[in-house]
C-alpha cells in the first residue's frame, strides 16, 4: 500500500515537471517574439523619420503654392474691377457732358457719385498701369462738379429778380416777402448736399460758408438784399434833412419802414437758407448773405448820427427812436434766427452813444443859452427857453421806452458825470448794473434835475440883468407857473407830480418829485416880490408916546377903537407924523399897485402875488386906519382908502 502511494506521488511530480517544461518553452518563444517586434518597431521608426524628413518640405511648398495661387486670383479680380471704370468711362462721360439740366439732376448726381467711388478705389489700389485712367476720371469729376456749381448758380439767378421788388408793397399790404419756389429749393438742396459733402471731405468743414455753393448763394442773394433795401436806406437819410428847426416827431423818419423791410426780407432769406443748406451752415451763411445789407445799414446810421449831432437840440429824439427800432429789429431777428445781434449792435453803437450823451448835452445847452442872454424882459415876462425846455421833456415822454433803457445804462445821475466830460466812455457806476433799476424813475430824476438847472440858471441871469427884486420875483414865478402848467397838461404829470399809486412811491421817488423843487422856487420868487410889500407896510407902523396918566390906545383885536378919541390924545407932532405916514403909504401903495398892473404875469402868478400882497398889507392898513382915519375927519386929504376901498383895490389885482 505504501508502495502504491509512492508511485502515485511520483506520477504527479512528473506531470508537474512536464507542465513547467511546456511553460518555459512558451516563455522562450514569447521572448524571442518580443525581440523581433522590438527590432521591427526600431526599423519602422527609422523609416518614419526618413519619410517625415522627405515629406515636410513638400508640404510647405504646397501651401506656398496655394497662397500664391489665391493671391494671383485676387489680383486678377482686382484688375478686372479696375478695368471696369475704363470700360464704363465713356457712358459716364456722356452723362457728364450732357449736364445736369439735360441729363436730369438725379441721374447726373448718380453718375458723378459713381465716378467718385471708382476714383477712390483706384487711388487706394496704387496700380501704376491705371494712372492715365485715374487722371481721366479726375478731370471728368472736376468737370462734373463745376457743372453742378454752374447749375446751382443758374437756378439761383433765375429765381432772383434782376429788378429788386419794392418793399413797401409787402409792408403796406402786410404780406410776407417772397421766398424761393419749392421745386427750386429741392434742386438746390440736392446740389448743395453733394457739393458740400465733397467740400467737407476735402478739409473745408471749418468754414461752411466758404463752400463753393455757399459762396455762390451769398454772392447772388447778398446783392439782392442790399438792392432791395437801398431805396429805404436813402429815404431814411433824406427824411432826416432839416427844412426848419422844428422838433423831431416820432415816425417822421423812414428808419422805421427801413427796419421793418429788413426784418421781413432777412427772415424770408433765412427760410431759404434753412431749406437748402445743412443745419451747421445756417448761421454762418446767413451772416455772410446779410453782410452787405448790414454794412449799408451801418453807413445809413452813421449819416443819421452825424445829422443828429449837428441838430442835437431838435433831433436828439431821432436818436432815441433809432435805438428802439434797431434794438427791436435785433431782438426779433435773434429770437427767430439766433444771429445778427452783434452786427446790429455794432451798427447801432454810434447812435446809442449819441443818445446817451444827448442827455448831458441838452442840460449844458440850456445853461449856455441862458448864460448868453444879453437882456431879459423888464416887465418880468417869461422867455421862450422855459417852455422850450419843458416841451423837450414832453417830447421825450413819446420815446420813453428807449430813453428808459438808456437811463438804465447810464445809471441814476449818470448824465452829471457825462456833463463833466466823462461822455459815453466812462466806467459805468454800480447803479448801471442795477437789475432792478426803473428807467422811468431815473427819467423822472433827469426831468427834475433839468428843471432845477433851468431855474438856477434863470435866477443867476436875472440877478445879473434885472435890478429890482420884484421884477426878478415876477420873472421866476412866471417860469415856475409855465413849468407846472405844462407838466400838468402832459404825460409828464404821472412821472413828476405824484408818486406811484401802488406803494405810495419810494422814499427816493418822493424826494425827487418835481413838486418840492417848484415849491422851493415859488417861495423864492415870492420872497423877492414881497420885498416891495415890506417897503409899503413900513409906513403903517406907528410909535405912540403917552403920559403915565394916559391910557394906551387899543390896538384892535375885537375892542372898539375910537379913532377920534385917539386923535385927541395925540400931540400935534404925533398928528403930523400920522399925516406923513398916510401920505407916504398912499404914494408907495399906489406905486406898488401900478407896477403890479404893469408887470407881465401869468394868471396864476398875478393871483398868487395879489393874495400875498393883500395878506401882508391889508391887515396892517386896516389896523392903522381903524386907529387914525379921523386924522382928516373924512375929508380924504390924507386918508385915501378906507377898509372897503383898499379891499377893492386888492380884489382888482387878482
Amino acid at each position: 500500500m505504501a508502495v502504491g502511494l509512492a508511485n502515485g506521488r511520483h506520477a504527479a511530480d512528473e506531470e508537474a515537471r512536464a507542465e513547467v517544461d511546456v511553460l518555459n518553452s512558451r516563455l522562450e518563444k514569447t521572448t524571442q517574439l518580443t525581440k523581433k517586434i522590438q527590432a521591427s518597431l526600431g526599423r519602422l521608426e527609422a523609416t518614419g523619420k526618413s519619410v517625415r524628413e522627405v515629406a515636410g518640405p513638400l508640404n510647405g511648398e504646397t501651401k506656398r503654392l496655394q497662397t500664391l495661387s489665391h493671391n494671383i486670383d485676387s489680383v486678377i479680380a482686382a484688375i478686372e474691377r479696375l478695368r471696369q471704370p475704363a470700360d464704363s468711362k465713356n457712358d459716364e462721360e456722356q452723362i457728364i457732358r450732357m449736364g445736369p439740366d439735360k441729363a436730369g439732376l438725379s441721374r447726373y448726381l448718380d453718375s458723378i457719385k459713381r465716378l467718385n467711388g471708382q476714383l477712390s478705389r483706384m487711388k487706394a489700389s496704387n496700380v501704376r498701369s491705371i494712372q492715365q485712367t485715374m487722371a481721366d476720371l479726375q478731370r471728368l469729376v472736376k468737370s462734373g462738379n463745376t457743372a453742378l456749381e454752374n447749375h446751382f448758380d443758374m437756378i439761383l439767378r433765375a429765381e432772383t429778380p434782376r429788378t429788386p421788388p419794392e418793399p413797401l408793397q409787402f409792408i403796406t399790404k402786410n404780406q410776407p416777402f417772397p421766398v424761393l419756389s419749392q421745386d427750386k429749393i429741392n434742386r438746390l438742396g440736392l446740389i448743395n448736399s453733394y457739393v458740400a459733402g465733397v467740400y467737407r471731405e476735402s478739409g473745408g468743414a471749418s468754414a461752411p460758408q466758404e463752400s463753393p455753393v455757399a459762396k455762390i448763394y451769398a454772392d447772388i442773394r447778398g446783392p439782392y438784399l442790399s438792392a432791395t433795401l437801398a431805396n429805404l436806406a436813402a429815404a431814411s437819410v433824406n427824411t432826416a434833412k432839416k427844412k426848419n428847426d422844428a422838433i423831431y416827431r416820432a415816425g417822421t423818419n423812414g428808419i422805421g419802414t427801413y427796419a421793418q423791410a429788413m426784418e421781413g426780407l432777412f427772415l424770408a432769406e433765412y427760410d431759404n437758407i434753412c431749406n437748402i443748406f445743412m443745419r451747421e451752415d445756417w448761421g454762418p451763411l446767413f451772416q455772410a448773405t446779410c453782410q452787405g445789407a448790414l454794412m449799408e445799414l451801418g453807413r445809413t446810421l452813421r449819416e443819421l448820427n452825424n445829422h443828429i449831432k449837428a441838430h442835437m437840440h431838435t433831433d436828439c429824439y431821432l436818436a432815441y427812436e433809432i435805438v428802439e427800432i434797431i434794438s427791436n429789429l435785433s431782438n426779433n431777428l435773434e429770437s427767430r434766427t439766433g444771429e445778427l445781434k452783434a452786427s446790429l449792435a455794432a451798427s447801432l453803437r454810434p447812435v446809442r452813444e449819441t443818445a446817451k450823451s444827448s442827455l448831458a448835452e441838452l442840460l449844458e445847452d440850456t445853461k449856455r443859452r441862458i448864460q448868453n442872454l444879453q437882456t431879459l424882459p423888464s416887465d418880468g415876462a417869461p422867455i421862450p427857453i422855459v417852455s422850450e425846455t419843458i416841451q423837450r421833456l414832453q417830447t421825450m415822454v413819446d420815446f420813453l421806452r428807449p430813453i428808459s433803457s438808456i437811463m438804465i445804462s447810464l445809471g441814476d445821475g449818470g448824465w452829471k458825470s457825462a456833463a463833466r466830460g466823462g461822455g459815453g466812455e466812462t466806467i459805468p457806476s454800480l447803479s448801471s448794473f442795477d437789475i432792478g433799476a426803473d428807467g422811468k424813475e431815473i427819467f423822472a430824476h433827469y426831468c427834475t434835475d433839468t428843471i432845477d438847472a433851468l431855474m438856477t440858471a434863470l435866477d443867476a441871469r436875472a440877478r445879473a440883468l434885472l435890478q429890482k427884486k420884484s421884477v426878478i420875483g415876477v420873472f421866476l414865478a412866471n417860469s415856475v407857473a409855465i413849468i407846472e402848467r405844462m407838466i400838468a397838461d402832459s404825460d409828464l404829470a404821472p412821472l413828476l407830480l405824484s408818486p406811484p399809486e401802488s406803494d405810495g412811491g419810494s422814499r427816493l421817488q418822493q424826494q425827487r418829485l418835481v413838486g418840492p423843487v417848484l415849491d422851493q422856487w415859488r417861495k423864492k420868487a415870492t420872497s423877492f416880490y414881497t420885498e416891495t410889500c415890506k417897503d409899503v407896510s413900513v409906513h403903517l407902523f406907528d410909535v405912540i408916546h403917552t403920559s403915565r396918566s394916559q391910557q394906551r390906545p387899543p390896538s384892535g383885536g375885537g375892542a372898539m377903537i375910537d379913532s377920534a378919541g385917539i386923535m385927541k390924545a395925540l400931540s400935534g407932532k404925533d398928528k403930523e407924523q400920522i399925516k406923513a405916514k398916510f401920505a407916504a403909504f398912499n404914494a408907495s401903495f399906489d406905486d406898488m399897485v401900478a407896477r403890479h398892473r404893469q408887470y407881465s404875469m401869468e394868471r396864476e402868478v398875478r393871483q398868487m402875488f395879489a393874495k400875498d400882497m393883500q395878506s401882508l398889507i391889508e391887515p396892517l392898513y386896516n389896523r392903522f386906519w381903524d386907529r387914525y382915519h379921523e386924522i382928516d375927519k373924512g375929508k380924504g386929504k390924507y386918508v385915501k382908502y378906507d377898509r372897503k376901498a383898499i379891499a377893492n383895490v386888492f380884489n382888482s389885482l387878482y
